[in-house]
């Protein structure tokens, strides 16, 4: 070393004086006390093999915090311990995700300082996935001392919890793979010989040696068959049962009518077996669906990361003890405790503590929320830098995000028109595939030839309509998911297809245009006193009231005043430094002071006033403000060709200055929800086509009357019940990204079912001729399937941004 790199983990030393060890007669210099006790460490324990073989630097050791040392301690408990630890023979097995792996050399490491801990029984890990198995005794440790013996290494060792879908989709991959491989092996056993006689490599064969080259392939097919290709078969014979033909039906018939043609034969004697053939096809079959299931997993077509935020269980509090209990058996009424970066288990109301709150895995909004006592707050968010305290209000299945799975799992079921359609396409060639084939057959039987048997087996396996099945549902589920990443959520299957016809857009104004709350506007002063001191004097006047006037004022730090009154419908009065002081409206306000009203006009939103015994002191005006994506939104649907309109139950002259405000050229006040949903009926006579945009209860006639209605994520829960999509985390930008993303979906289903429908068409009339061999039309097939699926999944891997470029012209917006 060269001293001005850490002799432990390479990073530059910058600590004077340096940091140094004697080792080995030499004196080594480290960027940090954490480096120089890890390498004591490993001297001590006669691993320094460490530095001689590892091929990358070692991470730098962090010092575990009292928090973190604190959660590796709760690993102890059994509650804990039983999603992740399993009782075996020996003593517990565990499986751990280790972090920090950097080479070889760390797994070596990391297993032999292990060993020499007592009560650890063996320790391997998987450098590819970077997970651990451990198994102990636990009488002699406990598990969170050997966690902590790995964090001193440097590395990071947490539990690897694998949900049930996962443990089945394991199950299910292996299963494929060891059915791939059998296939495989028959594949290239049979070949051996198969290919030699195909091209002519190999001549003046004795009868008796390719009878026996008939049993041998008979003998390695038989397990292809019975085994390998059992799912066609199962599937097929499910098709057949419920009516409704498949990719499968095609597939099963060719595989069994050659098979069983092989048989008859090798038995009774004949031209041609097909021994080579039926592997090839089981075997490239099968290896193209795997790849599509993987190709669909890693780009996570599922909800089980979402559904993996969800913590296994909760610290419950009672009186001033607190336990750990399973956090779906949570009641509502009961408390829970939520520590600084853990995921709140349930949700409810903030009863104590003020942090910031992630709730990314609900709304794709990755800036944290501050939340204070009596917010609320859901499942599935990350607590931030203060422990907070919970009332639950619903856990479990109950829950917010557990709802968003619900819905996930319902559109991913729910097939859209143009699925259904590709569907009924596909069961149609089908049958017609099955009725062509032995017409095929029988044609080129009275021609004469000897490949009528070959030529059919391809005209079965070629034309399998898989990649017209896939073409549809592959790129509406990764569209789906692409938009809930947003924030945007689907309810209904056919969301994203009606987006694409959408020529007009329906806004509702408070709550949806905009917050839906009152903010403050402006300070006015008539008295000595500053802004600040009317805001504090206003703070401790309405801290009496739950009015959403008195929201305004909470971040305000309120004055003292005593002997609060609450006059319904009129303001607040109270005894603030020896003078009675009132809150309210004009006329309220006037009944507590002997003076004359000021004079001030502002007609730009409600105007509250605040007075004493003697005089006017000051006013505030208040207003519902518009979102702060509201005027780009507007902007960006201009650029799709959007015509704005306003439509809004609210005054006149305020729905005109929020129109103003977000760039909106028509606005319609005092609309009633029958105005609405007749103007919404008017707009459809005239050939638009209608998203409707809201968020209360008011606007569900009109979003009824919608061809896409979108609800607020702040919505009332039926208002959400009846969407078509929810707007998760409430930014109106998102429903740019919606459009673009089902515009995006629409071209890839067209480019799908154009190359599945030209593929078809083109090789059934060439297997058809004889120009296609059997194997090589099982290659063709696996790669139309192939190709469709990874065009979808462009759609989940696509920029986010909004690209407003690729929309087309004659698309309009209306805002209501």
């Amino acid at each position: 070393m060269n001293g001005l790199d850490c002799f432990h983990c390479g990073e530059p030393v910058l600590v004077e004086p340096p940091i140094t060890l004697e080792l080995d007669g030499q004196t080594e210099s480290f960027c940090c006390y954490g480096c120089r006790s890890v390498c004591e460490t490993i001297h001590a324990e006669g691993l320094t093999g460490f530095y001689q073989h590892r091929t990358a630097p070692a991470v730098t050791p962090k010092e575990l915090t009292a928090t973190e040392l604190e959660q590796l301690r709760e690993l102890d408990h059994p509650l804990l311990q039983r999603s992740f630890v399993v009782p075996v023979k020996a003593g517990q097995e565990a499986q751990l995700l280790i972090e920090g792996i950097t080479c070889a050399a760390c797994i070596w490491l990391l297993e032999n300082h292990l060993a020499q801990r007592p009560g650890v029984l063996s320790f391997s890990v998987n450098h590819s996935t970077q997970r651990a198995r451990l198994v102990w005794d636990p009488q002699q440790a406990q598990l969170s001392d050997l966690l902590i013996a790995i964090q001193e290494l440097g590395y990071r060792a947490k539990p690897y919890r694998a949900d049930e879908a996962e443990l089945a989709l394991k199950a299910e991959k292996r299963s494929a793979l060891i059915r791939i491989c059998v296939a495989g092996v028959g594949t290239v056993q049979s070949m051996m010989l198969a290919f030699p006689l195909y091209f002519g490599l190999v001549n003046d064969l004795s009868p008796t040696f390719i009878q026996f080259f008939r049993w041998f392939s008979l003998l390695v097919a038989t397990p292809v068959v019975l085994y390998s290709a059992r799912p066609f078969f199962r599937n097929a014979l499910r098709d057949l049962r419920s009516r409704h033909l498949t990719m499968d039906v095609p597939v099963a018939t060719a595989i069994g009518l050659a098979y069983l043609a092989s048989i008859w034969v090798t038995v009774v004697g004949g031209e041609e077996v097909y021994f080579e053939s039926v592997c090839m096809f089981t075997f490239l079959l099968s290896l193209g669906r795997y790849i599509e299931m993987q190709a669909r997993y890693r780009a996570g077509l599922t909800g089980n990361a979402l559904a993996g935020v969800l913590p296994s269980v909760a610290a419950r509090v009672t009186g001033d003890t607190t336990e750990l209990v399973v956090a779906h058996e949570l009641q509502a009424g009961e408390t829970v405790r939520v520590k600084p970066g853990d995921t709140i288990p349930v949700d409810g109301v903030i009863l104590s503590g003020h942090s910031t709150v992630n709730e990314a895995a609900l709304t794709g909004e990755y800036l944290p929320e501050t939340r204070h006592p009596g917010d609320r707050v859901h499942a599935g968010s990350i607590n931030g830098e203060n422990p907070l305290t919970v009332r639950v209000e619903s856990s479990g299945a109950k829950t917010r995000l557990s709802g968003i799975l619900r819905i996930l799992d319902r559109v991913q079921a729910e097939k859209p028109p143009v699925a259904r359609t590709a569907d009924r396409i596909a069961g149609v060639f089908v049958s017609r595939i099955l009725i062509l084939s032995p017409i095929i057959w029988l044609g080129w039987w009275l021609a004469g030839s000897d490949r009528a048997f070959d030529i059919t087996l391809s005209v079965l396996v070629v034309t399998c309509p898989c990649a017209l099945s896939l073409a549809t549902p592959t790129a509406i589920t990764s569209a789906t998911m692409k938009l809930r990443k947003l924030g945007f959520l689907p309810s209904r299957g056919h969301t994203l297809e009606s987006l694409n016809a959408v020529d007009t857009a329906v806004f509702d104004k408070t709550g949806t245009l905009t917050r839906g709350e009152l903010s403050l506007l402006m300070t006015r002063s008539f008295s000595e006193f500053g802004e600040g001191q009317l805001q504090s004097l206003a703070a401790g006047l309405e801290q009496a009231s739950e009015h959403p006037i008195a929201q305004v004022f909470r971040p305000f730090h309120p004055a003292t005043v005593e002997q609060l009154q609450n006059h319904v419908g009129g303001g607040l009065t109270g005894r603030w430094q020896g003078r009675t002081v009132a809150i309210g409206h004009a006329r309220f306000v006037a009944r507590y002071t002997g003076a004359g009203q000021p004079d001030f006009a502002d007609q730009h939103g409600m105007v509250i006033w605040l007075a004493d015994e003697a005089r006017w002191l000051g006013c505030f005006v208040l207003d519902d403000q518009p979102r702060e994506d509201a005027a780009s939104t507007v902007a960006a649907l201009r650029e799709l060709g959007i015509r704005s309109v306003l439509l809004s139950g609210d005054r006149s002259g305020h729905v005109a200055r929020i129109a103003q405000q977000v760039g909106i050229d028509e606005a319609f006040g005092q609309c009633s929800p029958e105005d609405k949903l007749a103007r919404l009926e008017q707009l459809r006579q005239q050939g638009h086509q209608i998203m409707m945009v809201g968020d209360g209860l008011n606007d569900l006639p009109s979003m009824a009357g919608a061809g896409v209605s979108v609800a607020m994520g702040s919505a009332a829960d039926l208002t959400q019940l009846r969407a078509d999509a929810i707007l998760l985390n409430g930014q109106l930008k998102t429903l740019v990204q919606a459009l673009t993303t089902a515009r995006d979906t629409r071209r890839v289903i067209r480019q799908n079912m154009g190359w599945a429908l030209g593929y078809n068409l083109c090789a059934l009339p060439l297997a058809a001729a004889g120009m296609i061999p059997p194997w090589l039309a099982a290659i063709g097939m696996a790669s139309s399937s192939l190709v469709v699926v990874l065009n979808a999944l462009r759609l989940g891997r696509a920029d986010p941004v909004s690209r407003v470029t690729e929309a087309q012209a004659g698309i309009g917006v209306e805002c209501s």
